[in-house]
């Protein structure tokens, strides 16, 4: 496993980190629980292979992640660094006070004495200077820092990068910053590099895309002449090229995938800038992965009409980005089958999940554009 040095925080981190957001989970008499028989090797095999940390949520995989990975990492806890996040957007998170009160609670469900990286989840300008200034969180994490419960304070964000630089003059106390970074989506990378100008340890979120990048296409192989290579690979690779980035979060679903990712990320044989070049120089021929650039990180849902809008985008983009069509229709008619009440023509257009997407989706009318292209599909 490779290690960069995390910024200004003492810790020398894992270029790969084990984002805990895609756990295998089954469902049960109406309730949804992890397969921690599957996520457990999987957690030991990742720092069997050099992880040293992990990050998890409040709301992932329907409130259950942190349990598991709290549980999961017990014989091994005080050689790996844990990161967890508070949602600012929850109903329990309004006023002074509640920053505490939520710690604690995620602290009990992990069954952790602190946390090594604690974040002000999904920020942007607005929740930034209505919320965490307005109420003083700030003050509250370095608080919690000085009693120990956390040992960085960190924030993920997903506002217009401009911002960025101001959040920092405002809060000196942020020591890390995760934002997203892909061979997709390189929006951030002029705030990547002054974060990191300023001391801080850099995340990237989604290295390959929500999955995008793992499909099968021999896009890349073409591009770069390396035809042993799989697109995944290059693409975790892309994002380490940039040396302003330390870790990639990569979600993991098996086994497989762990082993797979930790090899990839173990390979002393970096990209070298003719590799960079001729990948960037690709992106032109690829921009019609953005047309519904959805990352499948489902802070959308639930829908209030029960749409699985991160599933109907994905078979949209099954067809529109990999040219699997064959695959995207029976997809599409699985769909049709399972949930005939919960087509996208039976969105209320309420705007709730327009309100939350990170990528600022227009939800609604990518929504029409799906069924629409389907349906001419499926006939």
């Amino acid at each position: 496993m490779q290690y960069r040095k995390f910024g200004n925080t003492g810790v020398n981190i894992s270029t790969l980190g084990f984002g805990c957001m895609r756990f295998p989970e089954y469902e049960k008499d109406g309730k949804w629980y992890i397969d921690d028989d599957k996520v457990f090797p999987m957690l030991k095999k990742a720092y069997e292979l050099g992880v040293n940390y992990f990050d998890t949520g409040y709301v992932y995989c329907h409130t259950n992640s942190e349990v598991s990975l709290g549980k999961g990492v017990k014989d091994f806890r005080d050689k790996v660094y844990i990161s967890n996040k508070i949602p600012g957007w929850d109903s329990r998170v309004k006023k002074y006070g509640d920053y505490r009160r939520f710690l604690e609670m995620q602290l009990k469900n992990m069954d952790l004495e602190y946390l090594d990286f604690y974040h002000f989840w999904s920020l942007d300008q607005g929740s930034f200077e209505g919320h965490i200034l307005k109420n003083d969180f700030i003050k509250e994490a370095v608080k919690a820092k000085e009693e120990g419960l956390i040992k960085h304070i960190s924030f993920s964000y997903h506002g217009n990068p401009d911002y960025i630089p101001t959040l920092l003059e405002k809060a000196e106390v942020m020591e890390t910053m995760l934002v997203q970074y892909n061979l997709l989506d390189r929006a951030y990378e002029k705030a990547i590099a002054h974060a990191k100008s300023k001391g801080l340890g850099v995340l990237a979120m989604g290295p390959v895309a929500g999955g995008r990048l793992a499909a099968p296409t021999d896009l890349l192989k073409k591009v770069t002449g390396k035809d042993s290579t799989a697109t995944y690979e290059l693409a975790l690779k892309f994002v380490l090229s940039n040396q302003n980035i330390d870790c990639a979060l990569s979600g993991m679903t098996k086994l497989e995938e762990v082993v797979n990712n930790a090899a990839i990320m173990s390979d002393e044989n970096k990209f070298t800038a003719e590799d960079h070049a001729k990948i960037l120089e690709a992106m032109d021929s690829m921009k019609n992965f953005s047309d519904l650039p959805c990352t499948g990180c489902k802070y959308c849902m639930p829908c209030t009409v029960e749409i699985d809008i991160p599933r109907l985008f994905e078979i949209y983009n099954m067809h529109n980005v990999y040219g699997l069509t064959n695959v995207a229709k029976g997809m599409y008619n699985d769909y049709k089958k399972n949930h005939p009440n919960s087509m996208p023509s039976a969105c209320a257009e309420c705007g709730k999940c327009e309100e939350i997407c990170p990528q600022s989706i227009e939800i609604i009318s990518k929504l029409r554009l799906v069924e629409k292209t389907m349906e001419t599909l499926v006939k």
